[in-house]
């Protein structure tokens, strides 16, 4: 099964999701160690590059190695997008970039961003088209998520304003910003996109609960759609991507592994984080959130657990992951545990009167300065 964006054959057809604080250079490699899929960076904002903010230009660099420079980009003004893509083509020299419409946190929501911006369908249209004017041949994606709640749903009227824009490929995590991550995706959305999209030669891709290699060829199957997006799924199990390059393609999909094997990703991981920081100390500090999703389900103990994420140096560190018994194995029950974010469902914060404006092409005073920097 290929995936065509562009002028890019994936195959296998899978991509890994922007997640902030978790999908940086270093994760990027580790993960395309294990299988191939287009690697998208963290989400960047759009204004930040606009300013040449240095932390943000150190994000979209291409990293050496990656055959695919991806970015995900961040935008409420289509001014400010229209001038960030054309920054990201013409000076970093990215292959494909990717528009963020399906973030669920309050503080991007509450001020139009995100999963709410779909709602104001004028401003999503011009952003898209200003984004895909700007990228030239350089092809451009969205994703979302179906809605802000199950009283608005808007992802069918934004793919089809993305797909007359231009756009390569919609993904859709298929849930409402509302659930945030609780509950189970509702693929027959998926099947909905995939049904909307036919014909047009736009690919509709599958984002939601993707947590074993099995679930990506089941997504396919179940919903029609042309490849899936990975994200909570590989937190703490990058062979995920080597797991689910054996699915698509009918070989054997390997048993969870052995906490030796564990151990080892673990290692290779936080010493990429010191090439990408150059620092071991912020290395290891960063490495601390991803203890817990490795290590989630394994038979070790939350003492210790504990005391490896409280970590300050990789002997330290080392020293604790030798301690481990190598030969302990994952338990049948744990092996489609949830890692990352789980909470929800939550009302969305939105602007004042939002959903009453959805006409309006104004962009909501301060949206474009929220994260500035990254």
């Amino acid at each position: 099964m290929e995936l065509k964006i562009g002028a890019f054959s994936l195959e296998p057809p899978v991509v890994l999701a922007p997640m902030a604080g978790v999908t940086n250079t270093a994760f990027r490699r580790l993960c395309r160690a294990y299988g191939g899929a287009l690697y998208v960076s963290e989400m960047v904002t759009a204004r930040a590059l606009v300013e040449r903010n240095r932390k943000t230009e150190r994000m979209v660099a291409r990293a050496e190695g990656e055959p695919i420079h991806s970015v995900q980009l961040y935008g409420v003004d289509p001014v400010v997008m229209t001038a960030a893509v054309r920054h990201l083509v013409d000076d970093v020299g990215v292959d494909h970039v990717d528009l963020n419409f399906g973030c669920p946190v309050p503080k991007v929501t509450k001020l139009g961003g995100g999963a709410a911006l779909p709602i104001h369908h004028n401003l999503f249209e011009a952003i898209v088209r200003g984004a895909v004017r700007a990228a030239g041949t350089v092809p451009v994606t969205v994703k979302m998520r179906v809605g802000v709640s199950d009283q608005h749903v808007t992802f069918l009227r934004a793919a089809r304003a993305a797909v007359d824009a231009g756009v390569a490929a919609v993904a859709l995590h298929a849930r409402t910003a509302e659930q945030l991550y609780s509950g189970s995706a509702d693929w027959a959305r998926i099947a909905a996109l995939v049904e909307l999209l036919d014909g047009t030669g736009v690919p509709a891709l599958g984002n939601g609960d993707i947590w074993e290699g099995a679930d990506g060829p089941r997504m396919a199957a179940e919903t029609g759609c042309a490849g899936v997006v990975v994200g909570r799924g590989c937190l703490g199990r990058p062979w995920l991507f080597r797991d689910l390059d054996c699915a698509f393609t009918g070989q054997p999909v390997p048993d969870s592994p052995l906490l030796g094997f564990v151990a080892d990703a673990m290692r290779t991981h936080v010493r990429l984080l010191v090439e990408d920081f150059g620092d071991e100390a912020h290395a290891v500090r960063d490495f601390r959130k991803h203890v817990s999703w490795y290590l989630t389900g394994y038979p070790v103990g939350g003492e210790v657990r504990r005391r490896m994420a409280l970590a300050s140096s990789i002997d330290e560190l080392d020293a604790m992951l030798d301690a481990l018994d190598p030969a302990a194995s994952l338990p049948q029950a744990a092996r489609r545990a949830k890692r990352g974010h789980t909470n929800g469902p939550r009302p969305v914060a939105l602007p004042h009167r939002w959903i009453e404006t959805a006409n309006d092409l104004d962009v909501p005073e301060g949206a474009e300065l929220l994260v500035s920097g990254g």
